[in-house]
């Protein structure tokens, strides 16, 4: 660093001895174009920056007559202060840009920090310790002085935020339903939401008429409880000591398919007991009789199969069942088995309805909407609704709770150590007039 900054104030290296050293001053920024976090760093490490060459020039001069030790001292005390005023620079901040460095992108900014940008290094530095040696005393006072919601030292640790949206991350990517469901991240145990269910009431008048009082719009509460979701991969101690070992990589990929199978399924069919409620697990009414708070139904006319001609119109009525506001961002979802029937379907040229993929990372469509393949979905058969159709991003809503904690137990399993990681995950259908389902009934 020293070497740095007398290169910076001498152009050309180290001046010959005896010689004057040039300085360049840096001008000072006008207050009105800079933040409040921006001037305070930038004038900090200016000032630091100045006091550092003042000290380095009369060391030189010490240096002609006689070594001096106070000299050197106060130096290496400046030197440090300069290195940590640039580390601090290059942190990520909470949006925005700051002095030498930008704004924190990626999935972990959907949701802010729960640690200041000066604690973030710290909180991962003891995270790791945590996992690796069982050390607890560094992470419990981080989190004590964070005072955040989802902390829990008697029940695990909160992991850094950088794993946790990388857990996040590869769920959406594996678990079907998350990925194309509406999604919110809560810091309580019950997510509220109030829906209007009819609107105010209106009509046309004419210019003298009286007019007459509207009606009320009708609310309704939907209420998405957060439930406990649990993994407890394990590890060797000799993993736990090997510093290439990524911690933070592990634990997202040991953790990320026990959840996503799990998801998948209470997203579909689970009943709401100590899981999220799925989308197959409301009641169903025919399409003509369809109310509020039940999924809407179309029959193929035959059950347990598709109609032995124009099965394709049986799709197109469930297409048009949708409301064109929800027609636009619709998926189709359905197992393999279900997906292999519906992909022999033709048109009256001869033209397969099912269309593969049209790029890398794309999904098949039918009918030129995408298919979502979720094999928790039923197999066809009698009664059965082995087809969804519908906008899940509106429909559908995936709630989960900040934090992901991992208590570490190096007891319950010699010579392994377990790694009981919990996260809270709700969901629940938020508007029922976004999904329909086919039914393979008469």
């Amino acid at each position: 660093m020293t070497d740095i900054m007398e290169r910076k104030s001498k152009p050309g290296g180290a001046p010959e001895h005896g010689s004057p050293v040039r300085e360049t001053k840096v001008a000072a920024m006008p207050a009105s174009d800079r933040g409040g976090d921006t001037d305070a760093g930038l004038d900090e490490f200016l000032n630091a920056f100045e006091e550092f060459k003042a000290a380095n020039d009369s060391r030189l001069k010490a240096l002609e007559t006689r070594g001096d030790v106070l000299h050197d001292e106060k130096l290496d005390r400046i030197n440090c202060a300069l290195d940590e005023l640039m580390l601090k620079s290059r942190r990520p901040g909470l949006g925005g840009s700051g002095l030498g460095g930008s704004g924190l992108g990626g999935a972990g900014a959907t949701h802010g920090s729960r640690f200041a940008p000066s604690q973030a290094i710290e909180h991962r530095s003891a995270f790791e310790a945590y996992i690796r040696t069982g050390r607890e005393d560094r992470l419990r006072g981080l989190e004590e002085k964070a005072l955040s919601v989802a902390s829990d030292p008697d029940g695990g640790y909160l992991v850094p935020q950088e794993t946790e949206s990388q857990v996040l991350s590869r769920l959406a990517n594996i678990s079907p339903i998350r990925a194309i469901a509406g999604n919110r991240q809560v810091s309580a145990s019950v997510f509220k939401k109030p829906f209007a269910t009819t609107g105010a009431a209106t009509g046309w008048v004419g210019e003298t008429d009286a007019r007459a009082q509207t009606a009320t719009p009708t609310l309704a509460e939907l209420s998405f409880p957060t439930m406990e979701l649990y993994a407890m991969p394990a590890a060797t101690a000799s993993l736990l000591e090997d510093a290439a070992v990524n911690v933070d990589e592990w634990i997202a990929q040991e953790v990320e398919t026990a959840f996503a199978e799990q998801e998948g399924a209470a997203f579909i069919n689970g009943d709401g007991a100590n899981k999220p409620r799925g989308f197959l697990d409301y009641p169903t009414v025919d399409e003509s009789g369809w109310a509020w708070g039940k999924i809407g139904t179309i029959s193929t006319g035959v059950a347990g199969t598709l109609p032995a001609s124009d099965a394709s119109d049986v799709l197109i009525d469930l297409i048009y069942s949708l409301k064109a506001g929800h027609r636009q961002n619709a998926n189709w979802v359905m197992n393999r088995s279900t997906q292999a029937e519906i992909r022999k379907l033709k048109d009256a040229d001869g033209n397969y309805l099912w269309q593969p993929p049209a790029g890398v990372g794309a999904n098949a469509s039918l009918m030129n909407f995408p298919i979502t393949e979720a094999e928790d979905m039923p197999d066809i058969a009698p009664d059965a609704t082995p087809v969804a159709f519908g906008d899940f991003a509106r429909g559908y809503l995936v709630v989960d709770r900040m934090g992901l904690r991992v208590l570490r137990d190096p007891y319950s399993a010699k010579p392994y150590v377990l790694f009981y990681t919990t996260k809270r995950v709700g969901g629940g259908v938020q508007d029922f007039d976004a999904i329909k389902l086919l039914a393979f009934s008469a």
